[in-house]
């Protein structure tokens, strides 16, 4: 793969894990969550390209 492909795909993954991170613990300090679980889903979609990637799982809430 090329070195700049690599670099801006990474840079873009990081700031995606990054700022859900951040908005997902702003949430749950936002709410009541203890004892709670929440199914959570995650969709990038690249413009120009056929992709939609979609990523499911679950968060528990902060005791």
């Amino acid at each position: 793969m090329d070195d700049d492909f690599n670099m801006s795909m990474r840079k873009f993954l990081k700031q995606v894990g990054v700022t859900s991170q951040q908005a997902i613990e702003q949430a749950t300090r936002d709410a009541d969550t203890k004892g709670k679980t929440f199914e959570a889903k995650a969709v990038i979609t690249i413009d120009g390209l056929e992709i939609e990637h979609v990523v499911t799982g679950s968060i528990k809430g902060q005791e």
